[in-house]
């Protein structure tokens, strides 16, 4: 354990769950690191990930975005094409880009958008980008027509929530520089959201525990009242 990491454990006291507010208020108090942190949230789930019916995953837009611009990549021709990059797409693109992306190992995006006729094409690439969940989903908004609206709500901060192997549910929802306002408001419609996309098959107590941290501090547990 480094120096700054053991002077932030001085100001964690391990036996107590803390209120969301109070917990972001010591990370604000902690000793920071040599860049801006990203504040991470895990949610333990009492579902069971291996059923199909028991699968949490969705996204929703955190009011003061995540601090990070992603960069997008849209799969479309023609006029969905000029319409991606009227939008602000970073990457437009067909089948041109899958060698690029198969031989060249280019990866210098956060997140694909495809539109459905386009899913053919990007199937290919399945062994490449399912490992690092860059796949189109219908789910989380990204296999659509409105190209437009997906990219704005990339851009402004949407994030996508999805169950591990584990059950549990890891995710950045903000920079420790937003301060403890704005990050409370962002883990507020985080949670909101995982609570909504409680799966009817799941039975009994749903969220099991809650934790924040920052990238390189110590968690604390949150009180789920």
């Amino acid at each position: 354990m480094g120096k700054r990491f053991e002077e932030c454990l001085k100001l964690i006291d391990k036996n107590k769950l803390y209120e969301v507010k109070e917990a972001l208020e010591v990370i604000e108090k902690m000793p920071k690191a040599k860049f801006d942190e990203t504040v991470e949230l895990h949610v333990k789930l009492g579902v069971d990930s291996k059923h199909a019916d028991q699968q949490v995953r969705g996204t929703t837009v955190l009011p003061h975005g995540t601090g990070k611009t992603l960069r997008v990549l849209v799969f479309a021709k023609g006029p969905k094409a000029e319409e991606a990059q009227k939008a602000g797409a970073d990457f437009v693109g067909a089948e041109e880009l899958i060698p690029k992306i198969e031989k060249e190992n280019w990866f210098d995006y956060d997140v694909i958008v495809a539109t459905p006729d386009m899913m053919g094409v990007v199937g290919r690439l399945g062994k490449v980008l399912g490992p690092k969940g860059l796949m189109p989903n219908p789910k989380s908004g990204t296999v659509t027509m409105d190209v437009t609206k997906a990219i704005n709500e990339i851009k402004s901060g949407k994030v996508e929530y999805r169950l591990d192997k584990t059950n549990i549910i890891h995710l950045g929802f903000g920079k420790v520089s937003f301060g403890a306002e704005k990050l409370a408001e962002n883990y507020e419609t985080i949670m909101n959201a995982i609570i909504k996309a409680k799966p009817a098959a799941a039975k009994g107590q749903y969220i099991k525990s809650v934790a924040i941290s920052t990238t390189m501090g110590p968690g604390m547990y949150i009180d789920q009242k």
